[in-house]
């Protein structure tokens, strides 16, 4: 089929590989304008770029995908179908109507459930045991379209935001191979979403990761993972940030004020919350690099009855 592609992130990455390793014509790929970053803020191209170019598809960056001009542009490339994965622009209905086979989405859950910006993420936070990927067919909602296929792939107990996002990815390669092969040969099974059991997977914010010692370690725990590694989870402690990056339940509870370290030595901090304590295992002081608990400690003293404290 000739396909154009709409991506940005690493998350799009293997779905592009596997349309060209199946053989299809991708005949352009649409992502984000290049951005700045880093503290020397270089321009860089987004992930789905750089694979493009290795590829020698040709690439198109517009500001607004909806621009008149740039659905010409879409037009004249002539694709069966558009494959969308995680591009970040809402596609209008004159886009949506380019393509003669639609507009195929693979989105990072089990739809209906948690439609949205942060999928992966939340799949973590909230405890689900759980997820997978889902392709449907787009129309002009948030992630509300007819689902065509799911795969679902299991949440381990220690899963963090990042190792979900790199099973999903692989997930979502394997699904629109099949995706596509059952709508060539007509044979695929379009199921309108209904509303019962979805929520809303609301974009991350770095406050978000503002550590509320009154809420009980387990959810401060998969909060942890969940925002691993970005934004990541962090706590004030003697006026600076204090970067959490793992921590462990200790299902007891201790005297003191939430936020207050009940009990320390050289390879141990353990932290009151709203419910039980929580271990921390790993963690980053402001300026510095990773580390574990027992390699903190050597460098930064930590004392019983210190209380970490919200930056908000």
């Amino acid at each position: 089929m000739r396909i154009v592609f709409m991506g940005t992130p690493e998350f799009s990455v293997p779905v592009l590989e596997a349309l060209v390793e199946e053989g299809h014509q991708v005949v352009g790929v649409v992502t984000q304008p290049d951005k700045p970053k880093g503290r020397g803020k270089a321009v860089l191209m987004t992930p789905v770029k750089e694979k493009a170019l290795r590829y020698n598809i040709p690439v198109y960056q517009p500001r607004k995908v909806r621009e008149p001009e740039f659905v010409e542009v879409l037009k004249g490339l002539g694709p069966d179908i558009m494959v969308v994965v995680a591009f970040g622009q809402i596609l209008t209905r004159a886009v949506l109507d380019i393509p003669a086979m639609g507009c195929v989405n693979v989105h990072a859950s089990l739809l209906p459930k948690y439609r949205g910006a942060a999928p992966i993420q939340w799949a973590v936070i909230d405890g689900e045991k759980e997820t997978g990927v889902t392709t449907m067919m787009m129309d002009e909602g948030i992630d509300t379209g007819d689902m065509l296929e799911k795969e679902a792939v299991s949440i381990a107990e220690d899963e963090t935001g990042d190792s979900l996002h790199d099973k999903l990815k692989e997930a979502g390669a394997r699904l629109i191979i099949s995706t596509l092969r059952k709508l060539e040969a007509g044979t695929l099974v379009r199921t309108p979403q209904t509303d019962q059991g979805t929520c809303y997977a609301k974009m991350l914010k770095k406050t978000m990761g503002d550590i509320d010692w009154t809420m009980e370690a387990e959810a401060i725990e998969r909060l942890v993972r969940g925002l691993n590694s970005w934004p990541g989870t962090y706590t004030g402690w003697k006026g600076k940030t204090l970067k959490i990056w793992k921590a462990a339940v200790v299902d007891r509870e201790h005297e003191g004020v939430c936020g207050q370290v009940v009990y320390t030595d050289k390879n141990t901090i353990l932290v009151k919350t709203g419910k039980g304590a929580l271990s921390l295992l790993e963690l980053q002081p402001e300026g510095k690099k990773r580390m574990g608990t027992d390699a903190f400690l050597r460098g930064y003293p930590v004392e019983a009855g210190t209380v970490f404290g919200s930056l908000g």
